[in-house]
């Protein structure tokens, strides 16, 4: 199969959690990708896995400690979902089979080839229809078990030693739960997805829990005392040996410091930069990733990397990822649509793009604009699925950016809201009436194409663009703008 047909016959299974196109919420089971995986040959046993769940930040948590582990030349694999533009980018592998500590070139995780994806994704297919065929299965794989098979039966071929999968859905049904994982972590919980996971922090970090494994070892931080509660329930139940990251955040005397663009990458925002003493040793941390929150997500992936050092092996090889290659690690690690500064081109003004898809994750963005000059002119490009708190992000992040506050700063601000090319994308109705209901001056356009242009029309070069709300929009912006980088 080529890489174009398995991409259409992705687009025709519908969307991830329903059956069909406009069917009732999939039903999840484990024993789905479990039967799959062992048609396929168990490849998810050729590996260890560090297993990450939460709502908030394991995706840069998971993009980090694997960058750390391909920094000490283990052979990692990582696996993410959503993808920004391609599908692709949700499996990498780490280039180098050696420690590039001592070497000049860069830490690099490369996506899966387009030729063996059809490949692969062939591979699976056939697994999955001759299960439903001889009633194994009760329906087809959903997109995202037939990319986890995928995934797994990649890193097998690759020879990884070390696969570092973000959970795509709570935890306890994933897909990615089909592994025995060595280390789980669990990064920030907040209210997400409740239509699958249950109305409560308690019921979603109790979904997200089920990562856990009897005698297991799990990585976390202290968050909100229901989830706390209940993340510490199913780790006594199950007797898990757990592992505070609170050491590997910076000291409670570290101060931001804003530096310029041109020396940390991040615009007007603050970089990560900081030391911090652990085991009697300075591990300096000096990330590319934008925004105070990102702190606790760094914390968790030091923590991990060191608790994979210090106690565990696989295949009678251990992971020696040294200070060195945490520091290398964090240095380079690359996760686009973050709090992503895009410099400014021509004349247009540069671009800050965050994903900000729920009311923590906008609350995380609101605190970062807050870094920016106070007089610098901004404008506000945004939208989201209309499953999400439409009203809440907005009451959250459009105020920043209200002309008629009163504020003199905000004099020069805008508003530009736009639909997503989605199904689940809310109408232009919709995001209209969350300003209204805010009086925030709006502007809408048609598309996210229309959006940026107008903009760019309406932002001075001294300004930024903020485009957020969600990941599909970053992605579709992002896309725009690597697509006007090509050389014609």
């Amino acid at each position: 199969m080529t890489y174009v047909e398995a991409l259409e016959a992705l687009r025709a299974l519908g969307p991830e959690l329903r059956t069909g196109k406009t069917g009732a919420p999939r039903k999840f089971s484990l024993e789905h990708i479990r039967a799959m995986l062992t048609r396929l040959g168990e490849p998810q046993k050729t590996f260890a896995s560090v297993l990450i769940a939460g709502t908030n930040g394991k995706g840069s948590t998971a993009a980090t400690l694997a960058t750390m582990a391909a920094a000490a030349g283990i052979r990692t694999g990582l696996y993410t979902s959503p993808h920004l533009v391609r599908v692709n980018e949700r499996m990498k592998v780490s280039v180098t089979g050696h420690s590039v500590i001592e070497h000049k070139e860069n830490v690099r995780l490369r996506e899966i080839a387009d030729e063996d994806f059809g490949r692969l994704y062939e591979r699976v297919d056939v697994a999955a229809r001759e299960l439903v065929d001889q009633g194994k299965l009760p329906h087809a794989p959903s997109f995202f078990e037939r990319l986890t098979a995928m995934a797994f039966c990649w890193f097998e071929e690759q020879g990884v030693e070390l696969a570092v999968l973000e959970v795509g859905l709570g935890g306890r049904l994933d897909a990615t739960n089909s592994v025995e994982p060595r280390v789980s972590v669990i990064t920030d919980i907040g209210m997400d997805h409740m239509e699958y996971l249950g109305d409560t922090l308690a019921m979603i970090a109790a979904e997200k829990a089920g990562i856990l494994r009897e005698d297991g070892v799990l990585v976390t931080l202290s968050q909100h005392p229901e989830a706390n509660a209940a993340i510490g329930e199913a780790a006594v139940r199950l007797n898990v040996r757990g592992v505070d990251a609170a050491r590997c955040l910076p000291p409670m005397r570290y101060e931001i410091r804003h530096t310029r663009y041109e020396a940390a990458g991040t615009g007007g925002l603050a970089r990560n930069k900081y030391e911090l003493a652990i085991d009697g040793a300075v591990i300096r941390i000096d990330s590319p990733l934008a925004g105070q929150h990102q702190q606790r997500n760094l914390a968790l992936a030091i923590a991990t990397a060191i608790e994979l050092r210090a106690n565990h092996s696989f295949n009678g090889r251990r992971f020696p990822i040294s200070n060195a290659a945490i520091e290398r690690g964090v240095r380079e690690t690359e996760w686009p649509g973050r709090l992503e500064w895009i410099a400014a081109r021509g004349e247009h003004a540069p671009l800050l793009l965050d994903v900000a898809h729920n009311p923590a994750a906008a609350w995380a963005l609101r605190a970062a604009l807050a870094q920016l000059p106070e007089a610098m002119p901004r404008t506000l490009i945004f939208s989201c699925l209309a499953d999400k708190p439409i009203e809440e992000l907005a009451q959250v992040l459009l105020p920043l950016f209200d002309a008629s506050s009163g504020d003199t700063a905000r004099a020069r601000d805008h508003v530009v809201l736009a639909p997503i090319q989605n199904a689940r994308a809310a109408t232009v109705q919709q995001l209209m009436a969350a300003a209204k209901k805010l009086d925030v001056p709006a502007q809408s356009a048609a598309n996210l194409a229309e959006a940026l242009k107008l903009a760019r029309e309406i932002t001075p070069k001294d300004g930024v663009i903020v485009a957020t709300g969600s990941l599909f929009l970053v992605g579709e912006i992002r896309e725009m703008v690597e697509r006007e980088a090509r050389p014609s």
